[in-house]
């Protein structure tokens, strides 16, 4: 991942919970790494040990800081880094869903060495869909609930998500019903 996950993830840490809670995270971790460069890409195993020691040191499950770290994506980072990309995105949240799977197309021009997960939409009604997410990470369904939670929040609707697919049950990708009002 690109070092802007891990910067954001820094950011979610001191900005709530300070600078020495985040040095403890990153001992915990083992990584040395003084500063991350956003635009540079780095090891997943980095990004994945930072979210298990946040988790440890917080004595909160991983899935909550998952779905934290998700919210913080799109409400800080994507906001502050990407908020013409948003915007662009939809005048909602349905539409901002539905074109989706055109999003990391255009991040994909910022950061050329990105391995982007892959989104899909299926059983489009006035509000609900399917969202498919296909990705070679595993572990990160509660980042990308998050991740629409934030969604919601950014587009002043109440989201709901349900998994009714999961790679933990056998599924090649993951399925989210999400509902919103």
């Amino acid at each position: 991942m690109y070092g802007i996950v891990n910067k954001a993830i820094e950011e979610l840490v001191t900005e709530n919970f300070g600078a020495d809670k985040w040095e403890l995270i990153k001992e915990r971790s083992g990584i040395d790494i003084d500063m991350f460069v956003s635009t540079e890409p780095y090891d997943d195993d980095v990004t994945f040990k930072l979210a298990i020691a946040a988790s440890e040191e917080m004595g909160i499950g991983l899935n909550e800081v998952l779905m934290a770290f998700g919210e913080w994506w799109i409400l800080r980072t994507g906001k502050e880094k990407y908020g013409y990309l948003l915007e662009s995105g939809g005048a909602n949240l349905k539409e901002f869903l539905i074109h989706l799977p055109l999003f990391h197309n255009r991040v994909s021009m910022i950061y050329p060495k990105l391995t982007p997960p892959e989104f899909k939409v299926s059983d489009i009604s006035d509000n609900c869909l399917h969202l498919h997410y296909y990705s070679k990470r595993v572990g990160l369904k509660d980042f990308v609930r998050g991740l629409l939670s934030g969604l919601g929040k950014f587009y002043s609707c109440k989201v709901e998500t349900e998994l009714i697919e999961s790679r933990d049950e056998g599924s090649d990708h993951e399925i989210f019903k999400v509902t919103w009002e």
